[in-house]
């Protein structure tokens, strides 16, 4: 998680309505170059936090109020969340690490412990070579030819893809500077021959302005159609398994992981690590066809 450099908060904090200090720690995390994604998380653990307790002000929230609301939450989940326990156990993790950020800046209270991560590895799903051939053959259009092959072969965030315009599209470079990344933090990606392809012919019918000109859920819902189209299972077909599936591809051809954590946008090389372990198969494979049969 990304910590975050905050400046101490309001004299009197501690007369302050809960709900009113919230927004002036919400405002100083967006001044710090939190994201609007990020902002959003944590105005939704804190609040979940901030209702169960039923306060009013800051210097009445105690330790106590934690400790309940952690048990009750590990006992009893979410009110409106999933009911499988280890995807309430990894929404508590995080609401806890919001909810301690908010009262050690806050001050009220000593250290307070997070949630511990549920135990395992989730399991990564990516598109296989065949699926992705699939979503190519099935695009009804140019946009959808675009979205298939900017996702597979650049690795973008949704909200990513979403913000590039025209502009940010350098075609003799093959490469597009991504200004909305998450953290604040600009990069750049470079695509390959596919996207080249499509954007060729793409980019004479839009001039100028947002190069995919769609909403999150704008998006979402097309490639659900295109997967159904496809003969692909539309549960598989989204933007975040379209970036696994080209960070484990990346990986597969040979890139190192100081260069896919860059195009990534990765602040910590640990996350870019979690791809490591889906080639394990294929390293299998590479041994098995090495030594098979060989005798001493």
């Amino acid at each position: 998680m990304v910590k975050f450099e905050l400046p101490p908060p309001p004299e009197g904090v501690k007369e302050l309505n809960v709900w009113d200090a919230l927004e002036e720690f919400l405002l100083s995390l967006e001044a710090a170059g939190a994201s609007p994604k990020t902002v959003k998380a944590y105005r939704s653990g804190i609040s979940d936090f901030l209702k169960f307790i039923g306060k009013e002000i800051v210097g009445e929230v105690s330790y106590r109020d934690f400790t309940k609301w952690r048990l009750d939450r590990l006992r009893n989940g979410f009110p409106k969340g999933s009911k499988n326990r280890r995807n309430a156990q990894a929404t508590l993790h995080y609401y806890s690490l919001y909810v301690r950020a908010f009262l050690q800046w806050l001050g009220v209270v000593g250290r307070v412990p997070a949630v511990a991560r549920p135990r395992g590895r989730r399991k990564i799903q990516t598109l296989t070579d065949k699926e992705v051939l699939k979503l190519l053959e099935a695009s009804r259009d140019l946009l959808d030819l675009l979205i298939v092959a900017l996702l597979f072969e650049t690795g973008l965030r949704a909200q990513e893809l979403l913000s590039i315009t025209v502009d940010d599209v350098d075609l003799a470079n093959k490469e597009i500077t991504v200004r909305n990344a998450k953290y604040g933090e600009e990069r750049v990606v470079f695509y390959g021959p596919l996207t080249d392809a499509v954007l060729s012919k793409y980019l004479p019918t839009v001039k100028e302005g947002r190069l995919i000109p769609l909403s999150y859920s704008g998006l979402y819902k097309r490639l659900k159609s295109l997967a159904r189209r496809a003969g692909v299972d539309p549960a598989k077909v989204r933007p975040h398994i379209l970036r696994h599936t080209f960070a484990t591809e990346a990986l597969r051809r040979g890139m190192n992981l100081p260069a896919l954590q860059m195009i990534l946008g990765h602040r910590d090389i640990k996350t870019t690590q979690v791809y490591l372990h889906l080639l394990k198969e294929d390293i299998r494979r590479q041994y098995m066809k090495a030594f098979a049969g060989v005798t001493t």
